[in-house]
């Protein structure tokens, strides 16, 4: 026998689960008209459709940036799709800032704890990120992670989203209160636009930094220089990679008289930056 699906059922449906009308309305009569069930045919369908975009891209998405109240803490999750027409909408910015809090919430050591963490009483989030394909009709998935941590009295995270969602940074001061928060939104923009590769010379990989010595000294050799000068002249050039490539040593892009060591300073003798991360769409 035939069941008849009620557009309040439909509607009710639409609304715990996000999914189009037709959608909804084909799952409940699937499921006979249980809700419960419905619920269950829309996740199948959204792990299906997970499978079946397993290869696309997933380059467009939105970014989110967000500190605990007493800003001794801040996360970074970057939720990814295909386009930036779903990238954009209210609804997927609402869900990667959800999966945000969670991660605040619980600060947890990778990615995959994320994933495996509680989004609400009935799923995870990696369930839930695989529900939304079915909603979206997209490829979905949570492709970075990144937080920040700092002791009580020890310093303080700001964050910055930049562009609409397409990249967030976390900056972490040294210095706690209200007087450096300016100045920590500040580096945070900068790290958005100059994207250094690192906090200073030591912290570089070294694996970077002999890379640049060889591109370097090759390049000396190619303009006839003497072989017993090529590490000089390549080491006179690594100084310039460290001024373009580290955010302390960085010219700050609000004043080009001041790096970002120097514009940190001119607020107060010790304050500095202790830590950042950059996450961006692409």
């Amino acid at each position: 026998m035939d069941v008849k699906i009620s557009a309040k059922d439909v509607k009710e449906l639409r609304d715990i689960s996000g999914a189009g009308m037709m959608d909804c309305k084909k799952a409940l009569t699937e499921a006979g008209g249980n809700i419960e069930e419905a619920i269950a045919i829309l996740r199948k369908k959204g792990q299906k459709l997970s499978a079946k975009r397993a290869d696309r891209d997933a380059k467009e998405g939105a970014v989110i940036a967000l500190t605990s109240a007493n800003r001794n803490n801040g996360i970074i999750v970057r939720l990814s799709c295909e386009t930036d027409f779903v990238g954009k909408g209210e609804a997927f910015i609402a869900l990667a800032t959800s999966i945000g809090e969670v991660a605040l919430k619980n600060l947890p050591e990778s990615l995959e704890a994320l994933l495996a963490l509680p989004y609400d009483a009935e799923m995870n989030v990696g369930d839930k990120v695989t529900e939304q394909v079915g909603v979206f009709g997209e490829k979905v998935e949570v492709k970075a992670y990144e937080k920040v941590i700092t002791a009580a009295g020890e310093g303080q995270v700001l964050p910055y989203i930049h562009m609409g969602n397409r990249a967030a940074v976390l900056v972490a001061l040294n210095l706690e209160g209200p007087d450096y928060v300016e100045a920590g939104k500040n580096v945070a923009m900068q790290v958005a636009a100059m994207k250094p590769l690192a906090l200073n010379k030591d912290s570089i990989d070294p694996t970077v930094i002999e890379k640049e010595m060889e591109i370097n000294m090759d390049q000396a050799r190619q303009l006839g220089k003497p072989e017993a000068m090529l590490e000089r002249i390549a080491s006179g050039k690594m100084n310039k990679f460290f001024k373009e490539n580290t955010l302390m040593a960085q010219v700050y892009v609000k004043d080009g008289s001041m790096t970002i060591e120097s514009y940190l300073q001119s607020g107060h003798k010790d304050l500095t930056v202790t830590e950042f991360k950059h996450v961006a769409l692409g």
